[in-house]
């Protein structure tokens, strides 16, 4: 009886956002516990249909990976936190997919780490920012000047120039280039 309302509950959910069939299924597959622990998760943070996804999607990826259980998965400190804060609901569901991602993809997370250590490293003025892309995943750097006169912006380019060695290698270890793979 009470798997049958859980089931109700879920596939009036997964109605309401349009979700589809083939994840209904998947979740309604899971036992009693995870697709409790992910309806509370959906209805709690009030997940949009590709929000649902995206962490379901990483959540299954990293049950098969590492062994345990979904429930297991959303109740780590790093998780639990997000889940359970402060926070406008938009923002926490978007750090719960952020730390489903570093979860999930470590290895990522440790060279996006990297990367932003060797950037910080610089110690470029503040009117330069380097931009990484959002997870890794594009090869491309982006550097942002905000200037207000012309010595402003020749002050910026020489800051520039005088790393540019070290910009060049991070545009290279971001490229995929395996001599600088060990680096970060």
């Amino acid at each position: 009886m009470i798997e049958r309302e859980q089931s109700g509950r879920i596939r009036d959910w997964a109605v309401q956002r349009r979700l589809p069939a083939a994840i209904v299924e998947r979740w309604l597959g899971l036992d009693a516990a995870d697709r409790d622990a992910l309806l509370a998760l959906a209805e709690g943070l009030r997940l949009r249909t590709g929000q649902f996804v995206s962490a379901f999607e990483l959540l299954e990826e990293t049950r098969l990976r590492d062994g345990g259980d979904v429930a297991g998965i959303l109740a780590r400190g790093e998780l639990r936190g997000v889940i359970e804060g402060g926070g406008s609901r938009p923002e926490r569901a978007h750090l719960l997919l952020e730390g489903l991602r570093a979860i999930r993809f470590p290895r990522l997370r440790a060279a996006a780490a990297g990367l932003a250590e060797k950037i910080a490293e610089l110690k470029l003025p503040l009117s330069i920012r380097v931009v990484l892309p959002q997870n890794l995943g594009s090869d491309e750097l982006r550097v942002e000047l905000t200037a207000r006169s012309g010595a402003e912006l020749e002050e910026l380019l020489d800051a520039l120039a005088a790393r540019r060695t070290a910009l060049c290698r991070i545009a290279d270890a971001l490229g995929g280039s395996d001599e600088f793979e060990d680096e970060f």
